[in-house]
């Protein structure tokens, strides 16, 4: 079960990266995909939009894939506490 949640974490993550990634092309973010993947990881993105931009660089995804890393430690141990390995 820990692997399985570890997995589905490690794809969020990916997911976020691509997203922020497709920021470089311009109307990538106006395709199905770009509309999929806005769908998935704006509502967590739009929890970091409070970081203000740096050099007109936003930090917020690099934040909140530092934040979901504790997050799925989080998961990860009440798992293991429920003996749900």
């Amino acid at each position: 079960m820990i692997f399985l949640v570890d997995r589905i974490f490690n794809l969020y993550s990916t997911l976020i990266l691509i997203y922020v990634l497709m920021s470089w092309f311009p109307g990538a973010y106006q395709t199905k995909l770009g509309q999929w993947l806005g769908k998935i990881v704006e509502p967590y993105l739009s929890l970091f939009n409070f970081i203000p931009p740096i050099a007109g660089l936003s930090f917020a995804p690099v934040v909140a894939l530092i934040v979901l890393q504790p997050v799925e430690w989080g998961v990860d141990f009440i798992l293991g506490l429920l003996g749900l390995y």
